[in-house]
């Protein structure tokens, strides 16, 4: 690949966990403060459900997959801690956010703050085996299953009726989530969901006029033509692939990674911006004027997790052409993103690769996506070396 795994784990051991490490912990109250400016100073204190569980999740697996360090052990029962303590309402529906000190300040309409919750307990609990962590990623886990059709509840702001729509998110999710909770989950479940999840992904969501996934149609998958049935979020697609090829590969499907990776190249390529480099944030699959006023901007997880896709695409079928990709989105990447003077990553780049919000953390970034992504490319290409190294013949 001509990147040496070691750029990606120096960066994820020396200049990104360290900076949640000693920025993100609110040792007064509890939890985690996401809200952290260039420098990891505190600019608000209000707490997000589903970034407390994704940080849950994330230092869970570094102690489970990197090294088993005491500090990080406790970072992730830090978190959960607090989320044990104020983040459901008394139906187990766990709130979008809350203030400082715990108290809930949005109501549970968000179906994502219960998915990382599951996920950031579940992975707590591969490592620190406390029936209640179990107990908790399990029946948050039915909670999403039992939502799953109607998942904002009494909290849709929808019409009934007139324009019904589902949404690609959350089957995109639980083709991560069901592999994140199978240690967890009834064996039958697990495969019964999986078929069901890929089935909507490939099928239900793609649009074979485009060749490109939609981020919203009606219920039966036929188009909609609105703004939000047009949309195309390039992002969401190619994270979804190297979760649908990370399903092929538990499945031994070999069509089915090939095909993932054909959606996501060809979506690559669609959402590059070529005048500027940089991957859009959304298109209209008709190239209809956009409701997405920010649809031009670059964004962090949209370029980690496109790393992420091509690394795996190439170490599972050695192709060329994934190969190549990576080495353009590595180096946009690596030139834009990246903050060499404080550590971590800017999340949000206007369309020439000008910070925009020079912040590293708010109500939508927190310690997730970049040290999954630097996580996951690292292995990758570990494996990646290690099939190379093998055919050298001395």
């Amino acid at each position: 690949m001509n990147v040496h795994h070691n750029i990606y784990k120096n960066e994820l051991l020396n200049h990104v966990l360290p900076f949640w490490e000693a920025h993100s912990i609110d040792q007064t109250h509890g939890g985690y403060f996401t809200c952290l400016d260039r420098e990891g100073k505190v600019y608000d204190t209000d707490k997000f459900a589903w970034l407390q569980g994704r940080q849950i999740w994330t230092f869970s697996t570094m102690y489970k997959q990197v090294e088993a360090k005491q500090e990080w052990l406790d970072m992730a029962r830090h978190g959960a801690d607090f989320m044990k303590k104020h983040g459901r309402d008394k139906l187990g529906n766990w709130y979008f956010s809350f203030n400082r000190n715990g108290s809930p300040l949005v109501q549970p309409y968000n179906i994502f703050s219960d998915c990382f919750a599951a996920m950031g307990f579940g992975a707590l609990y591969k490592i620190d085996q406390q029936d209640e962590y179990a107990d908790i990623a399990t029946k948050t886990f039915q909670n999403i299953l039992h939502k799953r059709n109607n998942p904002k509840g009494i909290y849709n702001k929808a019409y009934p009726e007139t324009r019904p729509l589902k949404n690609f998110a959350l089957p995109m999710i639980l083709c991560n989530l069901s592999l994140e909770m199978e240690h967890l989950l009834d064996k039958r479940i697990v495969d019964d969901l999986i078929e069901e999840v890929i089935h909507e992904v490939m099928d239900i969501f793609y649009q074979e006029e485009s060749g490109l996934i939609l981020e919203n149609v009606a219920p039966d998958g036929s188009f909609v033509n609105s703004f939000e049935g047009r949309s195309i979020n390039p992002g969401h697609t190619i994270e979804a692939m190297w979760f649908i090829m990370d399903l092929g590969k538990r499945l031994h499907n070999k069509k089915l990674i090939e095909r993932a990776i054909e959606i996501a190249l060809h979506t690559l390529k669609t959402g590059w911006d070529t005048e500027n480099g940089g991957i859009f944030y959304f298109l209209d699959v008709k190239n209809s004027p956009m409701q997405q006023l920010e649809w031009d901007q670059k964004l962090w997880w949209v370029h980690i997790e496109t790393l992420v896709c091509l690394a795996k695409a190439y170490e599972l079928t050695a192709n060329e052409e994934c190969k190549k990709w990576f080495k353009i989105v590595h180096e946009y990447t690596w030139k834009h993103f990246r903050d060499e003077e404080y550590g971590e990553w800017f999340g949000y780049l206007n369309r020439e690769g000008k910070v925009l919000i020079p912040a590293k953390g708010g109500k939508w970034k927190g310690c997730f996506h970049i040290p999954r992504g630097l996580l996951q490319v690292y292995k990758t290409l570990e494996k990646i070396e290690e099939k190379q190294l093998k055919t050298i013949k001395f």
